[in-house]
This record gives C-alpha cells, structure tokens and sequence, in this order.
C-alpha cells in the first residue's frame, strides 16, 4: 500500500476496513504480563534521530527571548485562566516569541558525565519529541511584511520563513487578531526508542503541545480552537508537508532508508484567536479551496536528514494511512463561550505562582520518593482542573469548555481510573473520576459489580468523583505499569480510560489518534497542577493494557486504558546538572 493512497472506491463501506485497522493496531501494540509490543532489540545510538528538524537555507528570523522577570506583559496568575481569560493582547513579534518561549521552546539543557541533553517545555514520550510546529500568520512586524508560513525551531528559539501566502487568505476566512499553528509528527523519533507502540506516543505529545499552546496563548488573552473540518489533504498543504515522496509500505519492519527524508505525518491545525471575539464562520470547503494553491507557492529551505538509517516499523504507517481524516463540509467551526473550572473556596496552591513561571518550569519526575504526601483539598482542586467543563445550573458535564480542554472540538471521551496512595484525609484505594458523566450509568454497569461508586467525604457537588474499592494499591500500580516503581511512590497515579470503540464507530477511525490527544491535554494539566502545589508528575506510556481492564472489570473493547500517569515527590538525581536553554551548551557538530 502506498502510503498516500485511498480506500477502494468500490468497497460497500470504505470506513471498515480503516475502522478494523485502528483497531487491530492498537490490539496488536498491547503490552502484557508476559509479552510487551514488538520494539528494537536495543538502542541503535549510531542511528538515534536528531531531535531537532531545520529547514536548511531558508530565512531564520530570531525571536525574542524572555527568564522569569520579563514578558510582554504582567503575566496573570495561573490559578486565574482557569477562571477567565485576560485582555487580548496584539499579534506583534514579542507576542508571538513569548507564545512559543512559554509552550514549545528549550526549557533547560542537562548534563552528566559525557552525555548532554536538552528538555522543552512541552513534554515528550522518552524525551525524543516526534512533534513539530508551524505558524500560519498575517504580516508581523520585524517577522514578515507578507502573510507567511513558518516553521518553529525550538534550538535557536526562531521562525525559519518557509513562503510568503496570499495577501487575501486571513481578511477572507477569520477575524481580524487569529493566526494559525499547525502540529506534524516524526513517527520515526519515537519508534527509534519504543518500536510499534510509537505511534500511540506521538499522539500522546500531539495532546500535550495542544495544551502547552493553549495555556500560554491564554496568557495573552487568546482562545485556541482546533480546525477540525480540515481533512489530511488540507493539512500537508497548509504546513508545506507535500515535498514528501510515496512509498511502498513494507509488510514487515524492514531497516533501510527513507527515500528522501523521513516522513511528517501532519496532525492538525489550532486557530489563535482574541478572547471575546465572538462566534465566526469556517468555510471549509472554500478554505480547502484556497489551500490547493499553496502547492503552487515558492517553498523555501530542504529538511535536515535527522537518522542515516531507519527502522520501518510498518503496522505505524499502515495504521497512519487508515486514520487520516477527510475534509467535513458539515462540521460548523463554533466559538463556545469561556467556562471557568471548578475552584476550590481555600486556596490549594502553595505559592502565588505567575503563568509563565509555572509553564516554563515543569519537569517529569524519574523516580517519587514514597513519602511525600498531598492534602485532601489539594487533591479535589486538581481533579477539578481535570474536568471538560465546569458545572452549570446541575448540567452533566460533557462538552469541552474550560482551559485547556476547550480547544477540542468533540465531547469529553476520557475518563481516569486513580490509584490514591498517599492523599491526606483519603482512604487509600481505587477511585474514578468520570469526565463525562453521560456515561455514568454506562461505566458502572461495565465495571465490577462490588464496586461502591460512592462521593468520598469532603468531595465538592461539582467533582464527579468516585471511591470503586479501599486498600492500599500501591503495589498494583508498579504492576500494572510495567513493575515501575514510580506509580506506586507518588501520592497518587491514574490510568487514562477512553471510551473507545464506540467512539470510532460513532465518528470515524480518525477520532482513534484524536483520543490519545485528549490523553494528552489532560496530562499536561496534571504537569502543571503538581508543579502549581510544589510536587512533580510523569507520564507513562509503558502500562500492561488488559491487565488494567482487569483490574477495573471492563471486558471487549468499550473502553480502553490510553495513557497512565503519577503525581507525588519527585527524587532529584543531583549527579545531574541544570544548564540555561538559552544560549544552551556548545555542542559537537
């Protein structure tokens, strides 16, 4: 199969056999108890990918850089865009530099012994960052006197220009005050280190870069909507992916060389908009109209080579084919109005901590001490972070509309199975925090039957949390992720569970990757909810899937476990020492 190629006209229903595939991918990339996903036989570090993608000789425009005392504005707590968002501050260089400083750029460099790495501030699958950026933008000044197309290099933190657009493409579709950013995936970063599960880590990453975008656009007064009516198509197009040459999918993983560079996988396009603008069409099929003549326009600058060989791990291409998403006339574009998230009446947070301080500080935790603990009302305030939308007038929360979720436009489809280990005033147990409380009744019956489903005490009205069963769980958490300790130690982990396969039956096999991204953004938030209230997080990736279903008495495929995480007290390797991410180390070429 080619890797560009279409379901058979003549199939009675074209949408099974892509349906089928998403399925039997993620079947086939379970890890269990006695046998994980296929992956490499050890790390081929003379072929370990180049984190970082250029586009050799095309215009680099410098941004601006910002530490802990600087920004283009007082920037707002972070407690308060949970509640409402700021003025709308200009499109402007400063403005742009400070959006991308705060949600994609270096956030620090590390270094041992001989090794020397650097870390983001979007957080990523084992460090390998498979997720590129683009902006889509009117003129800026000191950037481009032309509308553009951009590509984002995080290294040097600047805007490599990659063609100027027509002058018409902003004014005729959006408001005045929105630019674009578009995400594309590398599959082959990730699957160097974690073979055919890579492609559920992508879009793991996917979701955490929508959220990071989404929290510092905040903080300069913008909203973040993903413009999904876009179709695959649209997307190559819109972010210069299309110099990409077919290839025949192997029937096997088979090592050798891409035909040119390695494959951009694009994934989806947010649109940045001021706060308080109001609802605005989309015309999609007039937009895909204009995008067939961005493959006319003069592209500048040739991708770097990231590896000299590759694994081809062929069930991650054929399952990439099966999910793209085609144009969708009839989805309508809707701005839904800003919802704040539930909020605690004592504060939770135990310092009063800037926006930007607190995004650009994150880190992922290697090891959790076992020891430190977290108070009852903390633990309440960030699950009530964690939820789509905050209670209105009694309604079942279902619709995504509070920060940073409200930039996906499909109904809550994530739920989290918790493991309390060391929660002030909790019983130690097994807990459910139901994100869409329309599938209450649903999930109840699937799970099992001596299961109590009861508030805890001191649980507020808004917070659809349950206790299933009490006892220390602590040891079934390290089981259940792989034997890591990390999701015992900490004051709690939680196992992402989706509800799956109706989901993709209902809208479409492209929801599958778009259901790890809403793992994402909900991951992200517990990033930075644990480093709000002085402790750490970690995401992981490495779970036994059948076993948690298990655990949780949940048979056939109604619901998926998509992504763990732990939260607790981190252990500081101090072997390792912190260097500035700007101007970062010298490195070897």
């Amino acid at each position: 199969m080619s890797l560009f190629s279409s379901p058979s006209q003549h199939d009675p229903d074209p949408q099974k056999p892509l349906l089928n595939q998403a399925i039997e991918y993620h079947n086939q990339t379970k890890h269990g108890l006695t046998n994980y996903a296929r992956g490499p036989h050890g790390l081929d570090w003379a072929n370990q990918p180049n984190p970082f993608r250029r586009f050799l000789s095309s215009p680099i425009i410098p941004l601006s850089h910002f530490d802990s005392s600087s920004s283009v504005a007082d920037p707002p707590l972070y407690s308060s865009v949970f509640l409402s968002l700021p003025s709308p501050s200009p499109i402007s260089k400063s403005t742009i530099s400070q959006l991308f400083f705060d949600s994609l750029a270096l956030s620090a460099w590390k270094t041992t012994g001989f090794s020397t790495w650097s870390l983001r501030v979007n957080p990523s699958s084992g460090n390998l960052h498979p997720t590129e950026a683009y902006i889509v933008s009117p003129p800026i000044n000191s950037v481009s006197n032309s509308p553009f197309v951009a590509h984002y290099a995080p290294k040097e933190h600047s805007l490599e220009i990659r063609t100027q657009i027509p002058s018409g493409f902003f004014p005729n579709f959006f408001p005045e005050g929105c630019f674009l950013i578009g995400f594309s995936s590398i599959f082959w970063r990730e699957a160097w280190k974690y073979g055919e599960r890579a492609f559920r880590y992508c879009n793991h990453d996917v979701g955490h870069a929508i959220a990071a975008v989404s929290m510092a656009a905040a903080g300069l007064g913008w909203d973040v909507k993903i413009l999904d009516g876009f179709g695959y198509e649209d997307l190559k197009k819109l972010m210069g992916l299309e110099f990409y040459k077919e290839f025949e999918i192997p029937s096997r993983p088979v090592k050798g060389k891409f035909p040119e560079i390695e494959f951009e996988h694009p994934d989806c396009v947010l649109v940045v908009f001021p706060n308080g603008v109001g609802e605005f069409d989309v015309n999609y099929k007039e937009l895909s109209l204009a995008l067939s003549g961005f493959s006319e326009l003069e592209w500048k600058g040739k991708p770097n080579v990231l590896s000299k060989q590759h694994v081809y791990w062929d069930v991650i291409y054929r399952t990439a084919e099966a999910v793209k998403k085609p144009l969708t006339l009839g989805n309508r574009f809707m701005v839904d109005p800003f919802q704040s998230s539930g909020v605690l009446s004592d504060p939770s947070y135990t310092r009063v901590l800037r926006l930007g301080k607190s995004l650009g500080s994150g880190r992922s935790a290697v090891d959790m001490d076992g020891v430190a603990t977290m108070e009852r009302e903390t633990f309440y305030q960030m699950l009530l972070h964690c939820l789509p939308s905050g209670s209105q007038n009694g309604t079942k929360q279902r619709k995504q509309l509070a920060l940073p979720f409200r930039a996906l436009p499909w109904d809550a489809e994530v739920h989290a199975a918790l493991f309390v280990h060391r929660v002030e005033g909790l019983p130690k147990g097994v807990y459910f925090l139901v994100r869409n409380e329309e599938h209450f009744n649903d999930l109840k019956k699937a799970t099992r039957p001596e299961f109590n489903w009861e508030k805890p005490e001191g649980c507020p009205d808004d917070l659809p949390l349950y206790e299933l069963s009490r006892g220390d769980c602590g040891k079934l958490a390290k089981q259940l992720s792989c034997h890591q300790d990390i999701a015992g130690d900490g004051c709690f982990s939680l196992g992402m569970v989706a509800h799956f396969e109706p989901t993709l039956r209902s809208k479409g096999a492209w929801m599958y990757p778009r259901l790890f991204w809403e793992t994402g953004v909900l991951g992200q938030v517990l990033y930075l909810e644990a480093h709000a209230v002085g402790i750490s997080a970690t995401g992981i990736g490495c779970f036994f899937d059948d076993p948690v279903h298990e655990v949780l008495g949940l048979r056939g495929s109604n619901y998926q476990s998509l992504y763990h995480f732990t939260v607790g007290g981190p252990v500081v390797d101090k072997r390792i020492m912190s260097l500035p991410a700007y101007p970062g180390p010298v490195m070897d070429a």
